[in-house]
């Protein structure tokens, strides 16, 4: 086997997982602190196509502020 052609083998076409290896389930937005994706598509993520990785990925950013909204403190007591 040629060096080019082995090298080609091992070079994939494709969209890596966004994990960051920090997994845990924030509990009111169901979705991963690290990687910011759903349990499903955590899941799925082997057998998604290019393109539904693609999608997946253009959302997580917009998913970033569910995990920042605080709950508790004095906001979370006065209501504010």
């Amino acid at each position: 086997m040629a060096e080019d052609e082995g090298e080609r083998i091992w070079t994939r076409d494709e969209i890596e997982s966004p994990c960051v290896k920090v997994c845990l389930v924030h509990p009111a937005a169901r979705i991963c602190t690290g990687c910011h994706r759903t349990i499903d598509e955590i899941g799925r993520w082997s057998r998604m196509t290019s393109d539904e990785r693609r999608a997946v990925m253009a959302e997580l950013p917009s998913r970033a502020g569910l995990l920042r909204q605080r709950r508790g403190g004095r906001a979370g007591r006065t209501g504010a």
